[in-house]
């Protein structure tokens, strides 16, 4: 067993005995190819927990401190976030920003699924936000289907500005793929906001969260 696969397990088995989530749908993430998991986003551990639920990997970012820590905690946390699959990314770089999305798309071209949050950030209201149109960027450039994730209560593990963790139960509700047609980078705006739209709607399908209508603005990081 490698230590992605060993990672993911005892953390998997770990979720699955303190929280006993709910889980729904792991049918509908395709068997083999690239795929991408676009989930709202309500807490710091909703990347943890989607790695280690879903059925094949997922690459989410990380922040690049978590993988330079020194000493047994840093090595610990490196050890984990490499485990999960996580990209670094530099403190202040924006998901939706170009070298971010070239990240994702490289890992697309190799077959693998990759994880990103539309809101671009976490909500600390509960609403869905507006979504970024990264997504649908990626969705259109690689023609990769969309995967939709509803989190419901992972804001209850980890309320926002705490520190600990308390286990509490979770859904996780995984819908059906969305396929784009594959148009490349060189696509017109209006196909990426619409595309954008179609996957903010269904993740709403599956959270019934209330929609903000607008972009989080939250600053804090997520």
């Amino acid at each position: 067993m490698g230590v992605y696969d060993l990672t993911r397990a005892s953390t998997r088995g770990l979720i699955a005995s303190l929280c006993r989530p709910t889980v729904i749908g792991l049918e509908n993430v395709p068997a083999t190819g690239p795929f991408i998991v676009a989930a709202n986003h309500l807490s710091f551990l909703d990347s943890v927990l989607t790695q280690a639920l879903m059925p094949r990997p997922v690459a989410f970012f990380a922040k690049a401190e978590y993988f330079t820590g020194t000493g047994v905690k840093g090595a610990a946390m490196r050890t984990f976030f490499e485990g999960v699959g996580s990209i670094p990314v530099e403190r202040g770089q924006q998901a939706a920003s170009v070298a971010a999305l070239k990240t994702l798309l490289d890992r697309l071209e190799d077959g693998s699924g990759i994880g990103i949050y539309p809101e671009g950030t976490r909500s600390r209201d509960g609403l869905l936000y507006r979504g970024r149109t990264g997504v649908g960027w990626l969705a259109l450039t690689s023609g990769a289907p969309v995967v939709p994730v509803g989190l419901i209560g992972t804001e209850n593990l980890q309320p926002a500005g705490k520190k600990w963790v308390k286990p509490q139960h979770f859904t996780m509700k995984v819908g059906r793929p969305l396929y784009f047609s594959k148009t490349g980078p060189d696509h017109a705006l209006p196909a990426r906001r619409q595309a954008t739209d179609r996957v903010m709607d269904a993740i709403a399908e599956l959270t019934g969260q209330e929609r903000a209508g607008s972009y989080n603005q939250n600053k804090a990081e997520g």
